[in-house]
This record gives structure tokens, sequence and C-alpha cells, in this order.
């Protein structure tokens, strides 16, 4: 599978709080499956990651794949100053908004009262409240204001939505929304790419992953989950390509040479979770090298586990393993690994 690098704009993500390190490996992920990468010369600026992509309608769609980000943002070039900028960018006749990221609003700022100022001096008007055009300003390592346009914000409305409890089909321990989108992130998937869950539950990431455009299968020994996780796909508008009952390590798909582009999943584990007596490390590594044989070369396998669980022989190199804490006693790992091409 050739995932090759075409990078030409900046394009810089606000991350969200709850977890940076997924927030940008999530972002980083993303990039890549639209055809862009981690920025390698832009100045480091808290809670930004700077990434490279083909052009503004991939910056676009990329804030629609995200989950753990605020928005996306173009940098603008501010010499011979910001204001003189803002003034250029105010002849577009159009209301517009100026912030300055991780401020709180309403707190008084001179930069931007003065940029804010230049901007209707050329002819625009600032509307805070619905503006077409929203321009931030962050401070880099060297102190120096940097200016950027929002193409696209994260809706992380729509991911509440999908919530357990908006769900038809709900079990008390599920992965919620916006940890299911980032794994799928975490698995570069694109759209009509064929994704595997072979521990699909109540289908939270075949649901993610269909979103996404995704053509998506699942596997579980549960009937009863089987049924409950085509539900919730129907609900959110997702149409699996199959949904198989059974024990993932002994069940093939109809066409037994099907291949897939990734796999992602979560398996059981805990008190909560089937694992019909089998521990749920020999589980894990007997059905994950089972599927990940059948991703393509160069294809990504993202698994959830416990942190310090065992290591998953047999499915290539491990390129991250990102934890994310659930509560105290719970910390979970993001492992993302790659088929050998």
């Amino acid at each position: 599978m050739d995932r090759g690098v075409i990078a030409v704009i900046p394009v810089l993500v606000e991350l969200s709080g709850e977890n940076r390190v997924l927030a940008r490996g999530e972002a980083s992920a993303a990039a890549e499956a639209l055809g862009g990468r981690e920025a390698r010369e832009f100045p480091p600026i808290d809670a930004l990651v700077a990434l490279e992509l083909p052009d503004r309608e991939a910056a676009r769609g990329l804030a629609a794949r995200l989950s753990l980000a605020r928005r996306c943002l173009v940098p603008l070039d501010g010499t011979p100053t910001l204001g003189d900028r803002l003034e250029v960018e105010g002849r577009s006749g159009r209301t517009a908004a100026v912030r300055r990221i991780g401020s709180p609003s309403g707190q008084p700022d001179p930069v931007i009262l003065e940029t804010g100022r230049r901007y209707a001096a050329g002819g625009g008007r600032i509307e805070l409240r619905h503006p077409e055009r929203r321009f931030w300003l962050a401070r880099d390592e060297a102190r120096i204001d940097r200016l950027f346009e929002e193409v696209g914000t994260i809706d992380r409305r729509q991911l509440k939505a999908r919530r357990m409890p908006a769900l038809p089909f709900q079990r008390p321990v599920t992965l919620p929304p916006h940890l299911a989108r980032a794994a799928t992130n975490l698995a570069r998937v694109r759209r009509g790419d064929r994704v595997l869950d072979p521990f699909v539950g109540t289908g939270a990431l075949l649901a993610e992953a269909g979103l996404l455009g995704a053509r998506v299968y699942g596997i579980d020994r549960s009937a009863t989950m089987v049924r409950g996780a085509l539900r919730n796909l129907a609900y959110i508008g997702v149409a699996a390509e199959a949904m198989i009952e059974g024990d993932a390590g002994a069940v093939d798909f109809e066409d037994p040479g099907i291949r897939f582009d990734a796999l992602v999943t979560d398996p059981p584990y805990g008190r909560s979770s089937s694992t019909a007596g089998e521990p749920a490390d020999r589980l894990v590594a007997r059905v994950v090298p089972r599927w990940a044989r059948e991703v393509a070369p160069g294809g990504f396998v993202v698994v959830i586990v416990p942190a310090g669980a065992a290591p998953i022989e047999g499915v290539g190199p491990l390129l991250s393993a990102i934890p994310s804490r659930v509560h105290r006693s719970l910390t979970r790992e993001f492992r993302v690994y790659r088929r050998p091409s």
C-alpha cells in the first residue's frame, strides 16, 4: 500500500487538553491519511502541532476527522507587521473575529485590539458572535506573535451525540466516540478502506471508521453484541459490509481471500467483559496476529489494551504505545503497529 506524502501548505492544529500525546498522535496520523505529514521546520508553539497538507481543502478535511482538537489554522505572513496584514485582509469587506489561542475571552489584549482596529481600517468589520472569518494569534517560543486564520473547527457536539446514552443498543462499558475516532485516525483510515474489528462490542470503532467512509467488517462471539452493534451502526447511518458471530480466532468471512487496509480493535478485558474464561492476554495473542496477517502490507493495526499488557507478537513493528488514563486504577494504551511491506 503506497501512502505517499505530498506536502504543500502548513496547517496548525490546536490540540484539546485531555491527552496531548494522544491528540498529537491522532493529528499527525490523520494528516498522513490525507497526504500530509508533520511539519519539520515550523517554530514550536504551545498547544499547537504543525503539519503540512496538500491544500486548504485537505485542512478542512482534517478538521472534519479529528476528535482531540479544537480547530485547524493556516499561518498568515505577518510582515512587516501583523496589523499591516490584517489591514490587507480587511479589504475583503467581510466580518471577522480576532482572538488569542489559550487566552480567556473578555480579557483585554492590546495586540488583539490593535489588529482588530487595523482590520476595520482596511474595510472589514469586527463581529465576535458569528464572524465570516476567524483570526487567531499565538506566541511561539521566541515570544513572537504569529497570525493564523481558522479554516475548520472540530465539531465536538457530533461526537457527544454518538455517546452511549444516545444509542439504541447500550452497555455499561464501551469506548467513548472521541477515543474511538482517535484510534481510527491512528490507523490512517481513508475513504474506501476495508477496516476490521475482530472484537466489535457495541460497534464504536466501526462506527467511526464508517463515518470516515470506510467499508467496515466485524466479528464478535456474542450474537447479542453483533445484533446490537448493527443497530448502533444503522442508527448513525453506517452499513456494515459483513458482521459475523463466533470466536474471532476460528471463524472466517464468506470470502476467505478478503484483505483489509486496517485493523482497529478494543479487546475485552476486566470483569464487565466476556472472554469465555480465556485470559485476556491469551485471547489477544491468539486473535490479533491471526487477523493482522490479513491486513495489506503497509497497513496499520491499532489495539487498545490495558497499560502493561503483554506484548503482541506477530503483528509488525510497534510504532507507538500511547497511554490514556481511564480512571485512577486503569490506564489503557493505544498501540499502533504497521504491517511489514
